[in-house]
Formats: structure tokens, C-alpha cells, sequence
């Protein structure tokens, strides 16, 4: 009701009514968004930047291959902020993506220069030729993929005009995309080197212990047939699985279990002289370890440690959980070591005189990280304490891999 006894009609007062309690409800609305706002607008683009740069990341460490051209260029045209992004590997267009598609046959002509000469070129409005006057696709900055000194490849920005801005972003990410390149040939360089380790490791499986298994099993043949059967078996089992062409990884369960076979065989050659204690944590079995992380180990124990005794000596083996790692323990009485010498065997991945201590060190290190080697507690006549921790859940560690 109005000052002076007027009156509007009840439509329009329910109208303005409703406009009113729309406009406080929506200024309540942006007065909550601001207070529970805590992310700036430069934040914001902070975060989005990063995040499609941890998108193209990915791809590119797989290596400089067509998929993953593919994948990487769709976040780079994102970051470039262009009409199209195309990726150059030697000899082939590996992708290209945004407008123009047309234009992907000339990528190959455009980087001739890059991936000879190693620098980055513009090729300036109008030098890129065009029948449809709509097209965007009119000039280009294509700077090398740089791996090792070498250019592997080229990355080509197209726009309608060339700008200097754009010639340094696209330098600028295509060194970027240079370094996540080499991270992925480093990466293949360590499964090269570990590959390597793991067939020196095979190599060094003791002749011994292969000539001593078949002897022990052919002293069974006559007295008791039954158990030279099964000890062949374990035997077969044992050797099919340390000379196995699988990947750098396997399960602790796995793992585990050769070693009782390793175990079987050589309580068969020292019969009383040699008692084993296994204690295994449940939780831990599931744990991703390198191939031949542990029998290694007790192998070496074995020979190095309790072979010398010239009384009965005793083996333990221990598999613990401990929160987020698992720990492996492997300690014998025997006659123990010099330190200094074994400080010298795990400085060597090929040493002969202790069994794949150097070698089971540098995989742990290379896979998991320099906190992840052996420790080694050891002095003549004291017997020897081996353990090492892994974490039970490792990006990237596959079983097969």
C-alpha cells in the first residue's frame, strides 16, 4: 500500500514482490560464493595450467610415438593457445591436431629445416598457402625435439599470424616436451640396465649349487625313490623359475615360494646340519619385488655362511609388515664376514665371490630410490643379518613388468 491511501493491483504487488526476494536470494547467492571463495582467479589459471601440463606429461614419457603424439598434442594446442598443433618425429607426421587438417601433409616440408639445423623457425604470415580464405592455418613456429643432442623430432604451432609471443611459447614448451622425452628414454635406459643385471644375476646361480642338487637327488634314487621324485621336481621348479623370461617384477608370494624350493634342495644335501625358520607375515605377500630380490640373498647365506660351519647351523627368514613397507629379513649364525669385504661386493653388480649381493643392492636402489638398499650386519665369526624395505605400494611396479 502506497502514502496516500492508493493501492496497487495484487498482480503487480506480487510481482514486485518476487523480484525483490530474487534479487536478495541472489545476492546472498554471490556473498556466500566470495566468502567461500578461497581460490583466486590467478590461481585458478595456475592450477589449470599445471594440471594440463601434467596431461601432456604422461604421454610424452611414454617416448616420441604416434599414440602418444596423439595424446600429448591435444594438452599442448591447450597450453599454445593456437589453431592447431602438429608433432614431427624423423620421417613421419606423428599427429595433428585443431582446424586445418588439410594442411597435415605439409608438416614434413615445414620442419625439413628444423630437423636438420636443430633451431627453431617462423614461417611468417602468408608463406603458408591456403585455397579456402577462411582457413586459420597461415603461419608457423616449429622448434626440435631436442633427446641427448640429438633432435628426435620437431613441434609445429600454426595460427593465423605469426607473433613473437607465440615463437616463444613454443620454444619454450617444446623444450619442455624435450625433457619429458628424455625422461622416457632414461626410463628405458634403467629397464635396459636392469634387464642386463637380472641376466648377469641368472649367470651367476651357483654351478655348485646345480651340480650338488642332482647329487643329492641321485643319493635318493635307490634308498627312496619317492623323495628323489619330489626333489627333482622342486629342482625343475627352481630352475624354470630363476631362468624365467618374464618381466622385472613379482609377487613377494612368488617370490617366497622359490626360495622354499632353494631351501628344500639344499636341506636334502645338508640334512641336519642346516634348520630354516620361516616367519611370514600374511599382509605383506601381495608385495610387487624385483625378480630375484630374495633367494639371492639366501643363497648366499647358505654358502658364504653356513656351509663353513663345521657344526649344525640355523637360517631365518622373515617377511614383516610394517605400516606402509614390507621388511625382509634373512640371518644365519654362521661364520660371518669382513666387513670391508662386503662392502666391496655390493659395490659390484658382477662379483662372483658373493651371490648377487651388488646386484640385488643397485635393482632395489634403481626401482624403489636410495633409501631402498641392503643392510648388511655382519663380522667374522658373528654370522650374518640381511634386510631391506620396500614400499608395498609403488607407482609403475607391475607384476610381468
Amino acid at each position: 500500500m502506497l502514502t496516500g491511501g492508493m493501492h496497487l493491483p495484487t498482480g503487480i504487488v506480487v510481482l514486485v514482490a518476487c523480484l525483490l526476494t530474487a534479487l536478495v536470494l541472489r545476492w546472498r547467492r554471490r556473498s556466500q560464493e566470495r566468502q567461500h571463495s578461497f581460490i583466486s582467479e590467478v590461481d585458478r589459471a595456475t592450477y589449470e595450467t599445471l594440471h594440463t601440463v601434467s596431461l601432456a606429461a604422461q604421454p610424452l614419457r611414454e617416448g616420441l610415438t604416434e599414440d602418444g603424439a596423439a595424446r600429448a598434442a591435444k594438452h599442448l594446442l591447450d597450453m599454445l593457445h593456437a589453431s592447431a598443433v602438429a608433432i614431427q618425429g624423423v620421417g613421419s607426421t606423428l599427429t595433428w591436431v585443431g582446424e586445418g587438417q588439410h594442411h597435415a601433409a605439409q608438416v614434413g616440408a615445414h620442419t625439413v629445416p628444423v630437423l636438420e639445423g636443430g633451431r627453431t623457425i617462423v614461417i611468417s604470415s602468408g608463406e603458408i598457402s591456403c585455397t579456402d580464405p577462411d582457413c586459420p592455418i597461415r603461419s608457423a613456429v616449429v622448434s626440435p625435439l631436442v633427446v641427448d643432442d640429438h633432435v628426435v623430432g620437431a613441434l609445429a604451432t600454426y595460427s593465423p599470424s605469426s607473433s613473437p609471443g607465440l615463437a616463444r611459447a613454443t620454444e619454450e614448451i617444446a623444450g619442455w616436451a624435450s625433457s619429458q622425452l628424455q625422461l622416457a628414454e632414461l626410463g628405458k635406459e634403467r629397464t635396459r640396465a636392469m634387464e642386463a643385471e637380472l641376466r648377469a644375476l641368472r649367470a651367476q646361480i651357483s654351478p655348485h649349487f646345480i651340480y650338488n642338487s642332482l647329487a643329492a637327488i641321485a643319493s635318493f634314487v635307490r634308498t627312496d625313490p619317492e623323495r628323489a621324485r619330489e626333489l627333482l621336481l622342486e629342482f625343475a621348479d627352481f630352475t624354470r623359475y630363476a631362468l624365467r623370461k618374464g618381466g622385472a617384477f613379482t609377487t613377494l608370494s612368488e617370490e617366497l615360494r622359490n626360495v622354499e624350493r632353494y631351501l628344500v634342495l639344499e636341506q636334502a644335501r645338508f640334512g641336519d646340519r642346516l634348520s630354516v625358520s620361516l616367519l611370514i607375515a600374511p599382509e605383506v605377500l601381495p608385495v610387487q619385488v624385483p625378480y630375484l630380490a630374495v633367494q639371492p640373498l639366501v643363497e648366499n647365506a647358505v654358502r658364504h655362511g653356513l656351509a663353513g660351519k663345521t657344526t649344525a647351523g640355523t637360517l631365518i627368514l622373515e617377511a614383516r609388515d610394517v605400516g606402509a613397507e614390507a621388511e625382509i629379513v634373512i640371518e644365519d649364525d654362521g661364520i660371518g664376514a669382513d666387513p670391508e669385504r662386503v662392502r666391496a661386493a655390493l659395490d659390484s653388480v658382477t662379483e662372483s665371490d658373493s651371490v648377487g649381493l651388488g646386484n640385488v643392492d643397485a635393482r632395489l636402489r634403481q626401482v624403489f630410490g636410495e633409501d631402498y638398499g641392503l643392510v648388511v650386519e655382519t663380522a667374522p665369526g658373528a654370522g650374518t643379518r640381511v634386510s631391506f624395505r620396500i614400499p608395498k605400494y609403488a607407482p609403475g611396479i607391475h607384476e610381468g613388468r
